[in-house]
């Protein structure tokens, strides 16, 4: 028995809801929502213009309330109105705004419309906006357009701080739906990283001291290299030629490079050893000769 008074209940505040957005007219009321008090029933209507809600000394809210008490049967219906600060951050006015746009100037001219709505929302400080218009345009076959800019979360914590609405306009070709959603400019962004004025500092002062620690290791390391080269002095220097010149490695003297060759070859390595003993002999008997001279 709950269950069906709770539907039942439901049913009559779509009810009242469906009928004061249709009496008051499309792009008038962005939310409507009903509180149950003990003195009687609370009425909240958001809207961007209170004055056309209100009417003349209150001649519409007073049509209202005699309304809601003889045919939706509320005992003692109070309405109040709230004032929507920022019009073009609430998606619900934007759409049926663009749905009104659609429905006088025609739907050839969608674009013209949806991206001059868009502009106007980014430029107001909007982070992100979306907006999808669906249905037979500019042809007779069925197509959806979408319209986006900025930045717009669509998972994630972030995506419940996104206001989302629809709307419907009754052109001549047919139905278009409108969707649209817009990020405000106060909805948080938990994955949003704020690069202040002391990180800043903190990330120059880093780099500095790694080139100062990269030009002290070059230092360093060319102290060592002057260390190990030998200093020639000028006396030991007589006619072009070295006095006490150190000995050729196999390597300088290129035996070591002839040996590869052989063993690339695939010449044995006792034919190469024999070879070796050989020229170092011839070697060191020109040696002699020199010095007999």
């Amino acid at each position: 028995m709950e269950e069906r008074k709770f539907i039942k209940l439901k049913k009559e505040e779509y009810g009242i809801k469906e009928y004061i957005k249709r009496d008051l007219g499309k792009g008038k009321i962005s939310k409507l929502d009903i509180e149950y008090t003990p003195v009687g029933e609370k009425i909240v209507i958001h809207t961007s213009k209170p004055g056309f809600v209100i009417g003349r000394r209150g001649e519409k809210i007073d049509e209202l309330t005699n309304i809601l008490k003889k045919r939706f049967k509320l005992e003692n219906p109070h309405i109040e109105i709230r004032e929507i600060e920022s019009p073009l951050f609430d998606a619900q006015l934007v759409a049926d705004e663009i749905a009104l746009a659609l429905e006088r100037m025609g739907n050839l001219k969608f674009k013209v419309i949806a991206y001059r709505k868009l502009q106007d929302i980014m430029n107001s400080g909007a982070l992100g906006c979306e907006l999808r218009i669906s249905g037979k345009l500019p042809s007779e076959r069925s197509r959806s357009w979408r319209f986006a800019k900025g930045y717009l979360k669509k998972s994630g914590e972030s995506k419940k701080e996104i206001d989302r609405a629809s709307s419907i306009a009754l052109t001549k070709t047919g139905i278009i739906g409108i969707k649209v959603a817009i990020m405000g400019p106060k909805s948080r962004i938990y994955d949003k990283i704020d690069i202040t004025e002391d990180v800043k500092e903190k990330i120059k002062s880093e780099i500095k001291e790694e080139k100062m620690k990269k030009t002290k290791k070059k230092k360093s390391v060319k102290k060592r290299k002057k260390k190990k080269s030998i200093k020639i002095k000028k006396s030991d220097i007589k006619e072009g030629v070295l006095k006490d010149s150190p000995e050729l490695k196999q390597e300088e003297n290129g035996t070591a490079m002839r040996i590869e060759e052989e063993i690339e070859e695939g010449v044995p390595q006792d034919i190469i050893d024999k070879e070796l003993e050989e020229s170092n002999k011839d070697k060191t008997q020109e040696d002699k000769n020199d010095t007999q001279k």
